[in-house]
């Protein structure tokens, strides 16, 4: 992080709210010290100063159910930390996925973020032997054309009456129209935002 937290006011503490990436469920409020905080960005798994135990307690180590970091945001003041997390496993110690009883899911829709994450992941490292990897290094022409290909694809099943083929082929094509989206430097929310304007 660039931003210099303010630890003074609550005795060298702050405030850390971890958030899932994927659900934006809050999953848990735990407290850092500097210390703390230099530990999650080494590991990039959230680490607290645990104030019962008076020591360093990284988040899993003993129940290996890991809050593995996305990105950490100070807020306005600078005194609180928004820890967002792909978790492993259940957050709570008492085995429910988060610090106040409630179940971790989000909306299925939610899922297009985290697959347009990771295609962009996919566009950073280009991976040998990906599929995705493969689109990105054939370019514009071949991801079009595999578009195009599903979009047919997805109507043959609809107008079939085929609704598993028509939901596979559907899927088949926004899978590959984030890929072209991701390929000519937008993501899935640039297509949620131009909807939202026309709704308006």
């Amino acid at each position: 992080m660039n931003t210099s937290i303010d630890f003074s006011k609550m005795n060298g503490l702050v405030p850390a709210i971890v958030q899932d990436n994927t659900t934006n469920k809050v999953l848990m409020l735990g407290f850092m010290n500097e210390e703390a905080l230099a530990k999650t960005e080494e590991l990039g798994k959230v680490t607290f100063f645990s104030r019962t135990k008076n020591r360093l307690w990284t988040k899993g180590e003993e129940s290996g159910n890991f809050l593995n970091v996305v990105s950490m945001t100070a807020d306005c003041d600078n005194d609180t930390l928004l820890i967002k997390v792909n978790p492993v496993g259940p957050v709570c110690h008492t085995g429910s996925d988060t610090c106040w009883d409630e179940t971790n899911t989000g909306e299925d829709v939610m899922f297009l973020k985290h697959l347009q994450d990771f295609i962009d992941k996919r566009k950073e490292e280009m991976p040998k032997g990906s599929y995705t990897t493969s689109l990105f290094e054939r370019g514009t022409r071949t991801i079009t054309q595999k578009v195009g290909e599903e979009a047919v694809e997805t109507i043959i099943g609809a107008m079939a009456n085929d609704d598993e083929n028509f939901l596979y082929e559907g899927a088949d094509l926004i899978y590959h129209l984030i890929v072209l989206l991701t390929h000519k430097g937008y993501r899935i929310e640039d297509l949620a935002r131009e909807l939202k304007k026309r709704h308006k």
